[in-house]
């Protein structure tokens, strides 16, 4: 008596797996994650990119009036020029998110990458002013620590990555500039990284939180690599 084809021998017949149950699956993952991404994005057109503006103020704002109020402990420059610095790495994470977002989930950001960007200047450059003014304050301290204590020197060169790209996050660099402007605003990945040293060699002895910046903008840099492949395989 014959007995009757089980999956395996099915499959083995076949030549290929049954993988349709993992194929309906997936189809049925990509149409969830489609839906949702036209509803984010949806929902965020009717939202403007100048709010960013005012809510980003409103930090240091605060941490201004809590560092000379006396809230920020002992040591108010310090801790004013740490939270600054953190947060500024926190907007410079946020905006390497923008790309990867749109091509792997299809939430579209793109509109509120340049309010990210300026914010993330702006505080770094708040985080660069607190220890210039209130912090060193002696025009000749200031040079010796930039060329004798590398996490300084690291730092300054992330601010000296930023500031072109500041200046020409605006409409008429980018008609002025052209295709330029995109190879000039690559930069952002090398003050990011510059940003999160500055961060590691600053840490009195192995702190985990600068390793993990470090991990996470290494990763969101790493999600571009596939796109540059397939650009040059053509």
């Amino acid at each position: 008596m014959k007995s009757a084809p089980t999956p395996q021998t099915t499959a083995a017949s076949t030549g290929r797996p049954d993988d349709s149950k993992a194929n309906r699956a997936l189809a049925s993952l990509s149409r969830g994650r489609d839906r949702m991404a036209q509803v984010v994005n949806t929902w965020l057109r009717r939202i403007p990119a100048w709010p960013l503006y005012v809510i980003g103020v409103l930090p240091p704002a605060w941490l201004l009036w809590a560092g000379f109020s006396g809230r920020l402990g002992f040591d108010p420059v310090k801790a004013m020029e740490h939270q600054m610095g953190e947060w500024g790495l926190w907007l410079l994470i946020a905006g390497l998110c923008v790309t990867p977002l749109r091509r792997y989930i299809g939430i579209n950001l793109l509109r509120y990458r340049r309010a990210l960007g300026l914010l993330t200047f702006f505080y770094i450059f708040c985080h660069l002013l607190i220890w210039l003014i209130l912090d060193v304050q002696i025009l000749s301290l200031i040079w010796e620590d930039i060329l004798r204590r590398p996490y300084i020197t690291v730092g300054m060169g992330a601010f000296a990555l930023m500031t072109p790209l500041a200046i020409t996050s605006n409409n008429l660099s980018i008609r002025k500039m052209g295709r330029n402007w995109r190879r000039l605003h690559k930069l952002v990945y090398g003050a990011a990284l510059l940003g999160a040293l500055h961060y590691i060699l600053l840490a009195k002895g192995f702190q985990l939180p600068p390793f993990i910046y470090m991990g996470v903008i290494i990763a969101l840099l790493l999600l571009r690599l596939p796109k540059v492949a397939k650009r040059r395989s053509h």
